[in-house]
């Protein structure tokens, strides 16, 4: 919205009487100041906040292409090394609780930089490792860095945005996660195992050497009494066209509510905000990602396709790359609760669809299918592409606006911790499954967890866009605005 569509705006409804419209004057200049903010200092930081996204990333994908030159120069087994790809996630859930409380005695900026040096630390162990324990250790070590970053990057960009973009904002983080993910697999088509860990350990560098110049958030400041430090950072990132005392006025307000005795009704929303963020990152991972991705190769064989495994790794980290920026795109359009349940449903028909297929080819051969052999990779793109402009964003979008104040740093880590060791969990244990149940009853068994979630989020999960995170509360604990 432009000033002269405001001024307009306000001539007509100030010569309306017949509509019985009055816009009063705080209303106005809310209007106004809102369209005179400067965004481009918020996409900036926030941009360079999701650089520590952009190192997990490349922390997980670093296994599929390393896989290879693991076998062959370690002699490892397929055990071992799921095992060193697994430990990430294990590194991952053991920091996301104490990180969570350095978040709110240091702050979110400080406590992203200190995790520059265990990311380096744990990329050196991983480049002069000989041994399967030393490169154990040194995929906890980056796990736990990586790990952290879930936790704080939300937090601080949910602190950074207005409530016009800050849903935008948000999806950068799943954006920058599939960006890292798509650079390890170029960089390892084309690098051996060394040189792509050595590139791989520059990413935390480049992160500490911008991020360093970035504001602490105003609301850590607020927290802390230091009100012109909140001011500055304000205004640093909205710039002199804001209204600085009002918009301190209104954190101040909610600073002061957080901490006063809660009453029944704030209790009850924030129960609600971990129920609803605990949800979503359950069903994310249950839906069956990590497997969809560590059975791409097969499921491009299985169409017939002679594409060779690391250019199937391309071919898919690129689908998540574009899908997550559409996302990013047209979530301030769309809405979350849209994208979610999209999202969801397709999902669950593409798992199904995948399990009918292996089912009658199981059953009957594969000659059987033959004139089917495009289903399964048509799903396949089709379930990448819906996840990672729903399930795979919106989550740790949410996570950064749904909890009050006096909580987001302990429920983010609580809620970080149940997603990691979820990823733990179907890592390592996907292989198990496949054996046990078989590859169509898995499939079909991640259709009926999506279709559920998708159920949770018809009639639990709110629309979050365009709030404040004052009427999230009120909302989530039943309370008129």
């Amino acid at each position: 919205m432009n000033n002269t569509e405001i001024e307009r705006g306000e001539e007509s409804v100030s010569g309306g009487a017949d509509d019985n419209i009055n816009l009063t004057s705080h209303s106005r200049t809310h209007l106004l100041n809102t369209s005179r903010i400067n965004r481009l200092p918020q996409f900036v930081a926030a941009f360079v906040a999701t650089i520590g996204a952009f190192a997990m990333g490349t922390v997980m994908a670093w296994t599929a292409p390393a896989s290879g030159e693991l076998q062959s120069k370690f002699n490892f087994n397929i055990s071992e090394i799921s095992w060193i790809g697994s430990f990430v996630a294990l590194g991952a859930a053991a920091v996301v609780l104490p990180v969570g409380y350095l978040t709110d005695k240091l702050g979110r900026k400080l406590t992203m930089l200190i995790l520059v040096t265990p990311f380096l630390g744990g990329w050196a162990v991983i480049l002069w490792a000989k041994t399967w324990e030393a490169l154990c250790a040194g995929r906890f070590i980056v796990g736990m860095a990586g790990g952290a970053f879930t936790v704080t990057v939300p937090i601080y960009i949910g602190e950074i945005a207005d409530n016009e973009i800050r849903a935008t904002l948000g999806s950068f983080f799943q954006l920058m996660v599939v960006v890292g993910v798509l650079f390890v697999y170029i960089v390892g088509r084309e690098c051996n195992l060394f040189w792509m860990s050595a590139i791989c350990g520059l990413v935390p560098i480049v992160f500490g050497a911008a991020f360093v110049f970035m504001p602490e958030t105003p609301a850590y400041y607020l927290g802390k009494g230091k009100e012109d430090a909140a001011r500055k950072s304000l205004l640093w990132l909205r710039g002199t066209a804001c209204d600085l005392e009002q918009d301190i006025a209104q954190m101040k307000q909610a600073e002061e509510n957080s901490s006063r005795p809660r009453p029944p009704d704030s209790r009850s929303a924030t129960k609600m905000s971990l129920f609803i963020a605990l949800g979503l990152m359950t069903f994310q991972q249950l839906s069956g990602i990590n497997a969809i991705i560590f059975y791409t190769t097969d499921i491009f064989h299985a169409a017939g396709s002679t594409i060779e495994p690391s250019i199937c790794t391309i071919v898919v980290g690129t689908m998540q790359v574009g899908a997550t920026l559409c996302s990013s795109l047209v979530i301030n359009r769309l809405g979350c609760r849209v994208l979610l349940l999209t999202s969801g449903f397709v999902m669950a028909t593409c798992t199904y669809t995948l399990g009918v297929f292996f089912h009658l080819q199981a059953r009957y051969g594969v000659d059987y299918v033959r004139n089917f052999d495009w289903l399964p990779l048509a799903s396949l793109c089709l379930y990448i592409i819906v996840f990672s402009i729903g399930f795979g964003p919106v989550p740790w979008m949410m996570m950064g606006v749904l909890f009050p104040p006096h909580i987001k740093g302990l429920a983010s880590s609580i809620t970080c911790l149940v997603n990691w060791m979820l990823v733990f969990v179907i890592t390592k244990f996907f292989a198990n499954l496949l054996v046990f149940a078989g590859t169509a009853s898995t499939f079909w068994l991640f259709s009926l967890i999506t279709a559920i979630g998708t159920v949770f989020v018809f009639f639990v999960v709110p629309e979050t866009n365009g709030k404040s995170l004052e009427e999230i509360q009120m909302e989530l604990s039943g309370s008129e605005s």
